[in-house]
């Protein structure tokens, strides 16, 4: 039997050898998941019964003293994500969770026809391109029974920052403790220098943001910057986005959606702009990069008014119609509030799947996600028989 976990270098240990046990007992995809009489107390592995005290050894072997063998509900997801999303996303700690509760990651091979593969439960995806969008599509048409996360003409609305933001002004978001608005924001397709006069006639003040118009999954397209002046456009290359900056404290709030699940972290934004600052600055100044856990502001010394979480039942219902609006399951919601203001908030970017790995303890809720869509499955089958 083994107890509690010593030291970081035995939970690494704890992990390779849990995986190799679930090898070793004969989990499969394809013939259901046994319960090996364990439970998770926070971060360590316990048997019933509670913690003998004894350190895991790694080569010790594994001794069930009483199995319990339960069938469970299994869920087959084929996955077509980027090294980089397969690095971040698929954590052997969120594998062995997921297998747990009969959740099995099965990679799609993009050198196969997708309806050759599986069978599959979910479709799980980001990537790019028009092909595999027609890929996806076709398979949709196929096979109507798979869930795929999420539909590509979905995801490709907010892949174009213009679009990305379009009906906003029109969610219901009545008498839940919050107000959203969109700041003002202008196209530019091409020649950035001759901007200038059509920011004026927009009625854009500057300081001005910029951001590429298309999100492409290149570091480049999250690349962002601060225009102080007219002169400083024609620095910036188009297409892109000029939105009015919004002094908000320094503080951004990353809302994480993970189909009904709502986190929300803390991220260090720019500082507020004074008039001041306005009358000595000129240029363009790049952002820093905020989605990174290093940026986080969860834990520093902030004013209430900045520090404070949106409302939760305002977070509740701006997701809500947003899942309608943009007919997304997985996504997240950039948002700042108006520094001065109670709870008037502006949503300045919106990202399809996420960097879910930076947000604290991702694991369970996304299993608790794909475990609620294998329930939903399973009722809907059993209702039509």
């Amino acid at each position: 039997m083994f107890g509690t976990l010593a030291s970081g270098d035995i939970e690494t240990a704890r992990l390779r050898r849990d995986l190799r046990i679930t090898c070793n007992l004969g989990f499969s995809c394809g013939g259901g998941f046994e319960d090996i009489g364990m439970r998770l107390e926070g971060e360590n592995l316990l048997p019933h019964g509670g913690d003998d005290g004894e350190v895991v050894n790694e080569t010790a072997p594994f001794h069930v003293e009483r199995p319990l063998f339960q069938q469970t509900q299994k869920l087959v997801v084929g996955y077509a994500l980027t090294s980089k999303k397969m690095k971040s996303f698929l954590q052997p700690k969120l594998e062995y969770m997921a297998r747990r509760k009969g959740i099995c990651f099965v990679p799609i091979d993009l050198n196969r026809p997708l309806s050759d593969q599986g069978p599959f439960d979910v479709v799980l995806h980001k990537l790019l391109g028009k092909e595999w969008q027609e890929v996806i599509e076709d398979y949709q048409q196929k096979h109507p029974e798979v869930t795929v996360l999420d539909p590509p003409s979905a995801i490709k609305r907010i892949y174009n920052r213009q679009s990305m933001l379009q009906g906003m002004s029109d969610l219901n978001l009545s008498d839940c403790g919050g107000s959203i608005y969109v700041p003002k924001q202008l196209v530019v397709l091409n020649d950035s220098a001759s901007s200038a006069d059509r920011v004026v006639e927009a009625g854009l003040k500057f300081p001005l943001v910029a951001k590429p118009l298309w999100i492409d999954g290149t570091a480049k397209s999250h690349q962002l910057f601060l225009a102080y002046d007219k002169r400083s456009l024609a620095e910036l290359e188009p297409p892109l986005i000029l939105q009015e900056f919004v002094n908000h404290g320094g503080v951004m709030f990353k809302v994480f959606v993970v189909g009904d699940i709502i986190k929300v972290v803390r991220r260090f934004s720019l500082p507020n702009v004074s008039n001041c600052d306005k009358a000595k600055a000129d240029g363009v100044f790049k952002f820093p990069r905020v989605s990174s856990a290093a940026a986080s502001a969860d834990n520093a010394d902030l004013e209430p008014s900045v520090a404070e979480l949106p409302p939760k039942p305002f977070l509740e219902a701006l997701v809500k119609e947003l899942r309608t609006l943009l007919g997304l399951r997985l996504f997240n919601i950039d948002m700042i509030r108006e520094h001065g203001s109670k709870n008037v908030f502006s949503v300045i970017d919106i990202n399809y799947f996420p960097g879910y790995g930076k947000m604290p303890d991702y694991e369970p809720v996304v299993v608790d996600f794909f475990h609620n869509l294998a329930q939903a499955k399973h009722n809907k089958k059993r209702h039509c028989k």
